[in-house]
């Protein structure tokens, strides 16, 4: 039977066509850190104190202050005027719109709203996607992305600034998780991992670094909006330049639309393909779907035992991370550190995750990682526990060191568990599953007071976050192994996966095969 994986070989899996979508999806990757990177600027607080009856420049005080220093029967304890101490002259949207003190609730009321529309966006993409292709969605969410962040640098009220950081929360999460399924659908099996990392997480880990420091040299918040911005000419050439994902095109029963991308790949690749093979290849399509549901979606995912069962544990990974970051990133609370330095800090945490996953995730498998990774943090967290339960032990430096260990082994977690899920989600409902995955991780989020349980017992955010790790790796020891498999196309070929595997079964255990041996004998018999 030819699989789409074996078409691609001929058409050519790792030629000129990949190298052309891997240097374009970079190039978005790195724009849409930009894009990340421009909301958390604006929303940025500077050291601020009340200036009434002060001196123009006199020293700032050692935490911020609303009150006047000097109180008399004129300023009635209330603040007229505020002074600013820019990083490196950097001139914020928050000092310019004056969003401090009694005003600091519409800055709140504008992340929370951002963040809605991450949730909201995240599902509703994720289903277009799976609905109406894979690249006019991705060409879409960067153009709307990009107007949105544009028209903030005009002069507006409250009510248009939330408008805009929610259409832009609707969007820019879409541009990460569109090009992750792209490539993950087009590269061979054995080029999945490596792909993903250098393609995605380097472009990202860039982005994330040197934005922060673009935004200082261009001195405003709207000069870096406008700047963001421009790029914008680029995005539309995507569309020309990558077809449309050949696997989805099979999965919504395409296949003359199928057989066009195919076309185009050998032709750019040089390939020459004989007529006979894309007959016989729609043929095998054709016979291994007329008993498959036409256009499902997510809902149907629920009626099927085994992908049901898979998919709720991955929600639950995705809440422990969530959860687990949440607790980490308060470890980056500390006050005297510019937000632009703890913002590039926290990005570097990305380039150490991707080299241990380009590592170890071919070489052990998904399954093994995983459930290794969530043992070392589980252990982690009990340990940085005890450690921090000391006072004398919660100096600026320990912190930051706790805070780039635990973010190394949270950013490794959450993009082995990414791949994994895209690779045991079937093609048809792909975008929409990795949408409510990435939901539940915004959701965790929103919920910032979870720290506040200490008040009860002081570790007990460790202890509760050390559980859930352990039984988090224990339920992925229930999910299939997928190193070196074939995407699954279907609901039917999903439910299929790996069901003669057993919990204990980790490839770093079998056998070692050739590469073109572990394509045959581990792809789904009666998948596509």
């Amino acid at each position: 039977m030819l699989e789409v994986d074996k078409m691609l070989e001929k058409c050519g899996d790792f030629n000129r066509q990949q190298l052309i979508m891997l240097l374009l999806c970079s190039l978005i990757n790195l724009l849409s850190a930009m894009h990340v990177v421009s909301h958390w600027i604006i929303i940025i607080v500077p050291k601020h104190w009340c200036a009434d009856g002060l001196d123009s420049g006199p020293p700032p005080p050692n935490i911020d202050e609303c009150k006047p220093f000097y109180f008399n029967s004129s300023n009635s304890g209330s603040c007229n005027k505020y002074h600013y101490e820019s990083y490196m002259g950097y001139q914020g949207f928050v000092s310019e719109m004056n969003w401090i003190c009694d005003e600091k609730w519409k800055l709140r009321k504008g992340k929370y709203i951002f963040l809605a529309g991450c949730v909201i966006g995240s599902l509703i993409m994720g289903y277009l996607a799976d609905i109406l292709g894979r690249v006019p969605i991705l060409v879409f969410a960067n153009v709307i992305t990009v107007l949105g962040n544009f028209l903030t640098i005009f002069d507006m009220s409250l009510e248009l600034f939330c408008i805009f950081q929610f259409i832009t929360g609707f969007v820019v999460n879409s541009n990460f998780l569109i090009i992750r399924i792209l490539i993950l659908e087009y590269m061979r099996p054995s080029l999945r991992t490596v792909c993903l990392n250098i393609c995605y997480e380097f472009s990202i880990c860039l982005g994330l670094v040197i934005s922060p420091w673009i935004a200082i040299l261009m001195g405003s918040w709207r000069r870096f909006m406008l700047l963001d911005a421009l790029p914008i000419i680029v995005v539309p050439f995507f569309y020309y330049f990558v077809p449309e994902s050949v696997q989805w095109l099979i999965s919504r029963q395409k296949y003359d639309k199928a057989i066009e991308s195919l076309r185009r790949v050998a032709k750019i690749n040089g390939r020459q393909i004989d007529d006979s093979d894309f007959e016989e290849f729609i043929e095998d399509c054709k016979l291994c779907q007329q008993n498959t549901k036409t256009n499902p979606n997510l809902l149907h995912l629920f009626r099927t035992p085994r992908l049901r069962r898979t998919f709720l544990i991955i929600i639950f990974e995705f809440l422990v991370f969530s959860f687990y970051a949440n607790v980490v990133f308060h470890y980056m609370d500390i006050p005297g550190i510019s937000p632009f330095v703890r913002f590039s800090q926290a990005a570097t945490r990305n380039l150490p995750a991707s080299l241990a996953a380009i590592i170890l995730q071919d070489r052990i498998g998904r399954k093994a990682l995983a459930f290794t990774i969530l043992l070392l943090m589980c252990i982690f967290m009990l340990v940085t526990g005890v450690v921090l339960s000391s006072a004398a032990n919660r100096s600026p430096r320990v912190l930051i060191t706790f805070y780039i260990i635990g973010g190394i082994f949270n950013k490794l977690g959450v993009n082995s568990n990414i791949q994994h899920s895209l690779e045991l989600i079937p093609t048809c409902v792909r975008g929409q599953a990795l949408g409510a995955f990435c939901t539940i991780s915004y959701a965790g989020l929103l919920y910032e007071d979870f720290t506040n349980i200490r008040k009860i017992f002081l570790l007990l955010p460790e202890i509760i976050l050390g559980v859930l790790t352990l039984l988090g790796a224990g339920l992925f020891l229930l999910l299939s192994e997928t190193l070196n498999r074939t995407l699954p196309c279907s609901l039917e070929d999903g439910e299929k996966l790996g069901i003669d595997e057993h919990w204990y079964t980790f490839s770093c255990m079998e056998k070692r095969k050739q590469p073109e041996e572990l394509d045959s004998s581990l792809a789904p018999r009666n998948g596509i």
